[in-house]
């Protein structure tokens, strides 16, 4: 088979450069294995070693340092007929090293090349994850802070199902990249070889294999028996096609009609547990099948459980431009948290306004129409008290009808929860009818 390298772009790298000899080892290796350009892909990131890509003619991806390993998985999983190999530099190894261990962890049929020259060599020689401590490099003191990191003991320990260590000038380096690229799962192999352009100018013993410089047989190479397992991509898919499909998304038809011609804007303040996300769901569900443009936006704590639960609603017959809201139509206070949350929105109400509160709230001055409800005596849980201000707002605002708010519960609950839901706004109804508002 003939050779895969570019003619138009030959390798150009610095005398001595072990790079070099591994582009031509890299396309013996191919070659013996009988894969055409179209068969392969070679992912690369930034530094001497992203120039790859650019030697051989096959498929080929060029991204950020230290992320090539993210781009190659996803290129793995759309098309595993592919052979993909990524090339990293032992700068690109540190800054991407969580990749490297999730790719090792993973197992996916990825091949990684890591030429470890000792040091940034295109940005002019400075430590990397792979300089020796006792090195000299453009970083003066730094690297004898830190202890070189061992690429293929991670690896291994990372969980990586071939590892290799060589240095690109023996006389069997083909053959070697050709059974790391020939493993079913995740391989690494580093390649290492001083950087002449920086390196060995401020280690002039490292070409004469000093012992400054870690000697490439230390490691074993092939395949590493206490990880072996599946690969993950046959895994993926295997386990995939047994999961049950997920139900389509409903489909909202327009069903119902609004009585509202302009935007309206609904800030629901509470806590969490209050279902208030829900509730705005459920309006933006009732609101769409009456034909209305809607957006939400929820904010609450990451601790989830407690604190604030905060949530915008526009509502709109026509498309809206802007999903902010300054000066909401309506309020549903129902917690203290959320109401101090939003505290300076009480200073830009207008009149007409209206504010649906637990009695138990208190709220900044403003010009307001207010509503108490009092949910313990209603006998409405902390949980429903989002769904419980929604019948009560269909029973006092336009943006809202009965019929809205019943569509709204069908679509977003089922079973149970849909049930008592309904339960909780007929309560709610029946308080209304017997305390006209």
């Amino acid at each position: 088979m003939k050779t895969l390298l570019n003619k138009e772009r030959p390798p150009l790298y610095c005398p001595g450069c072990g790079h070099s000899r591994v582009v031509q080892t890299l396309d013996a290796a191919l070659k013996d294995l009988g894969l055409s350009g179209s068969q392969i892909v070679i992912v690369t990131d930034i530094g001497c070693s992203g120039l790859f890509d650019t030697f051989f003619n096959t498929h080929a991806m060029h991204g950020l340092h230290g992320r090539a390993l993210t781009y190659a998985t996803g290129l793995k999983l759309a098309r595993p007929e592919l052979t993909v190999i990524v090339v990293m530099g032992d700068g690109g190894m540190g800054i991407g090293a969580a990749h490297v261990i999730a790719s090792c962890r993973r197992n996916l049929d990825l091949n990684l090349l890591v030429l470890n020259n000792f040091n940034y060599g295109m940005t002019g020689g400075q430590c990397s994850g792979g300089t020796p401590q006792q090195a000299m490099t453009a970083s003066g003191f730094l690297n004898q802070l830190e202890p070189p990191v061992d690429f293929c003991r991670l690896a291994e320990t990372a969980g990586a199902t071939w590892v290799g260590r060589c240095a690109p000038n023996g006389n069997d380096q083909a053959a070697i990249i050709a059974e790391a690229i020939s493993h079913r799962g995740f391989s690494l192999l580093e390649m290492q070889a001083v950087c002449t352009g920086r390196f060995a100018k401020m280690n002039p013993g490292s070409l004469k294999g000093s012992s400054r410089i870690p000697e490439a047989s230390t490691h074993f190479t092939g395949t590493v028996r206490r990880n072996e397992r599946p690969e993950y991509g046959e895994q993926y898919r295997r386990l995939a096609v047994e999961q049950p499909r997920p139900e389509p998304p409903a489909e909202i038809f327009e069903e119902l009609s609004s009585a509202i011609k302009k935007r309206c804007e609904l800030l629901l303040l509470g806590a969490a547990g209050q279902r208030i996300s829900t509730a705005g769901e459920i309006v933006c569900l009732g609101a769409m099948a009456a034909g209305l443009q809607v957006t939400r936006k929820s904010d609450y704590p990451i601790t989830v459980l407690r604190g604030h639960s905060v949530c915008e609603v526009v509502c709109s017959p026509q498309p809206i431009r802007y999903t902010g809201i300054t000066s909401p139509d309506v309020i549903m206070a129902l917690s203290q948290e959320g109401v101090e949350r939003r505290s300076a929105v009480f200073g830009k109400l207008q009149s007409d306004s209206l504010i649906i509160k637990a009695i138990e709230v208190a709220l900044p001055a403003n010009p307001c129409r207010i509503v108490d409800i009092d949910f313990q005596q209603l006998g409405v849980p902390f949980a429903s008290r989002g769904v419980a201000a929604l019948a009560l707002l269909a029973c006092l605002y336009p943006v809202l009808s009965r019929e809205m708010f019943r569509t709204g519960l069908v679509h977003r609950l089922k079973g149970g929860q849909l049930e008592q839901a309904l339960a909780t706004a007929e309560r709610v109804f029946g308080w209304v009818r017997e305390n006209p508002l």
